[in-house]
């Protein structure tokens, strides 16, 4: 911050305390005397005709201090010579401008500060205000100046009941003006308990290290260079000098050390009855010094070499690059929180794409479950027509199998006039026995290969749904992997290939599946095919051998059905024919209740033969 903008801060102040109606616009005679009291303590000459001049063009109403800024800038501020004036005689005009339209305190009040105090505040809030009008002071900045002050005081900081001043919106957004700041000092919250004389000296302690640009100040004792003799004298520390008056009232110098890069600072034995002692070594000079202890010699040594430090950097006030640095640390701390600000937006945005995403998700899901049931239920449709169906063929089959039996007892009737020539062929009938036999062998092992069928059918099954979830797995990470951010993509496109592959590589084993159940199904129609064959072998030998179960006396011949009850002759007890046929009705009987034992077994095979050509279905 350079000297012309710490005299426009005062300046503003001047100018906005003679604007008396707050429009923003000053009268040329208020200018006027503005500026001859500014040229005054400025100590430059003053043109008071430069002002009519300069607004020659304008109306002779007020000035607006973005036209009063023209005329400032070209003939008070560029004339000022750095020196050549004391800047707090500047600010004491400013002051006394504002003071008597914006601080208006109640004198009877017992924590009100001096005209003084509130005048050193004034310019401490100046120098820590921020560079942009109107001029306000943000809150890190205050609570810095206040601790300086407690620190003066020699009491600790308690921020707790400025708390909720702090916290408001406002003065975290825009910051506080000085007349709200001296309210608050004012209000006694800091200064409660407190004597006046010593918050008069913290503020102007304060005031004389910030504005006034003074690293340290107290008493030491001086080595004379001439008499050698030792004298205490109050040393004034500053960025460009250190000088020494005989008291602390400063009115009488006796002397100034210019600071510069080729001074030093050395810490000296103890000599001459003298004890903290150190030197300020310069190219011309060597001044010896005596502090009161070991810790102000530290003090006044490390003070020094800041001093020398901030000149050999160009720098002229150390609070002046502490603010700029306090400055940075702020303008840094609110990129920080912007940038977290915007770290935050800008994962909510994800998160309300992810969650939008997972939404739609959930509902292709959901449409995928809806499309599944759909299925399912055709599924189960097409299962109960097929299942309705069988129920009728059974129904047509059984009828079949009874008009059959009705026919077969109607043949068997007549095939009682046979039973001679079925005599004959008991060998015959052996023979056959043997191939019923190796037939039931044939239709158990056919049983035996249908359900080793079905067991290989129904683990299949379990495969292709194994199959069918890792299949859906595979798809459900390959969608997980496609919402990823584009900033992914390029790393995760070999895995993606990978999981396509595999995706592939399952899809074809679904399929080696599919071709693997359709081949068992074929199997399993081929040994139902083969089942119903050999039933209906069974069945074929069951009607050949009921057919030669009846046995054909010698000499008799085979009646005509209309001539069966005139020839019909009742035998003695002695004709061997009679026990013959005795026998044979006996077999007769049995072999009628073992066909019926067979019919029914046969009805029940072919209903599960039914049941097997179904899908393994169960008919209720």
């Amino acid at each position: 911050m350079d000297l012309r903008s710490e005299l426009l801060k005062s300046i503003w102040y001047g100018f906005t305390a003679l604007d008396l109606e707050k429009s923003g616009k000053v009268s040329k005679s208020q200018l006027k005397v503005l500026s001859h009291n500014l040229c005054t303590v400025l100590s430059i000459p003053h043109d008071p005709v430069a002002l009519e001049e300069h607004f020659r063009d304008d109306d002779d109403g007020p000035v607006s201090s973005q036209g009063y800024m023209p005329y400032l800038n070209k003939y008070i501020l560029d004339k000022v010579v750095e020196g050549s004036f004391n800047k707090e005689n500047v600010d004491e005009l400013c002051w006394t401008l504002t003071a008597k339209k914006n601080y208006q305190t109640d004198k009877n009040s017992s924590t009100v500060l001096p005209e003084k105090d509130a005048f050193r505040l004034w310019c401490l809030f100046n120098f820590l205000s921020e560079d942009k009008y109107p001029l306000v002071m943000v809150p890190d900045e205050v609570e810095y100046l206040l601790k300086k002050i407690c620190m003066a005081m020699s009491i600790e900081f308690n921020c707790v009941e400025l708390e909720d001043f702090f916290s408001q919106d406002s003065v975290q957004q825009s910051g506080i003006t000085v007349w709200v700041f001296l309210e608050m000092m004012n209000s006694g919250k800091i200064s409660r308990g407190i004597d006046k004389s010593i918050i008069s000296m913290a503020i102007e302690e304060v005031y004389r290290e910030i504005v006034g640009d003074v690293l340290k100040e107290g008493y030491l004792w001086k080595k004379g260079q001439l008499r050698r003799n030792w004298k205490e004298r109050w040393f004034t520390l500053r960025p460009s000098n250190l000088s020494y008056y005989t008291g602390e009232d400063r009115k009488d110098c006796q002397g100034n050390i210019a600071l510069d890069g080729n001074c030093c600072v050395e810490v000296l034995p103890d000599r001459d009855g003298k004890r903290c002692m150190f030197c300020l070594k310069t190219l011309s000079k060597t001044y010896e010094m005596s502090a009161s202890d070991t810790k102000q010699r530290q003090e006044w040594t490390t003070a020094i070499q800041t001093a020398i430090r901030l000149h050999v950097e160009g720098k002229k006030s150390l609070h002046k690059d502490l603010k700029l640095k306090r400055r940075e640390q702020r303008e840094h701390r609110e990129k920080r929180r912007q940038a977290k600000e915007e770290e935050l937006q800008r994962l909510r945005a994800l998160q309300e794409e992810r969650e939008r995403k997972l939404a739609e998700l959930e509902l292709l899901v959901l449409l995928a479950q809806k499309q599944a049931q759909a299925l399912l239920e055709q599924d189960e449709q097409r299962r109960r027509q097929q299942h309705e169906q069988l129920q009728r063929a059974l129904e047509v089959q059984l009828k079949e199998a009874e008009e059959a039996r009705v026919s077969m007892q109607a043949e068997m009737a007549l095939k009682e006039e046979e039973a001679e020539r079925q005599r004959k062929r008991i060998q015959e009938l052996e023979e056959m026995q043997k191939r019923l036999e190796e037939a039931l062998q044939q239709e158990i092992k056919a049983r035996l290969d249908e359900e080793a069928f079905r067991y290989a059918q129904a683990g299949l099954l379990a495969e292709e749904e194994e199959k069918m979830k890792a299949l859906m797995s595979l798809q459900e990470e390959q969608e997980e992997y496609i919402l990823k951010t584009q900033r992914e993509k390029q790393e995760l496109k070999q895995e993606m290939e990978a999981k396509s592959r595999a995706l592939e590589e399952a899809q074809r084993q679904l399929e080696e599946v599919r071709a693997n159940r359709h081949r068992v199904d074929q199997d399993v129609v081929a040994a139902q095919r083969k089942l119903r064959q050999a039933s209906t072998n069974v069945k074929h030998w069951n009607v050949q051998m009921n057919r030669l179960m009846r046995p054909i006396g010698p000499g008799e011949k085979r009646p005509s059905l209309g001539s069966s009850f005139s020839s019909f002759q009742i035998p003695t007890q002695r004709d061997p024919g009679l026990r013959l046929r005795r026998r044979s009705g006996s077999e007769d009987q049995d072999e009628e209740s073992k066909e019926n034992v067979d019919n029914r077994a046969g009805c029940d095979l072919e209903k599960r033969h039914s049941h097997a050509s179904n899908g393994d279905m169960d008919i209720p």
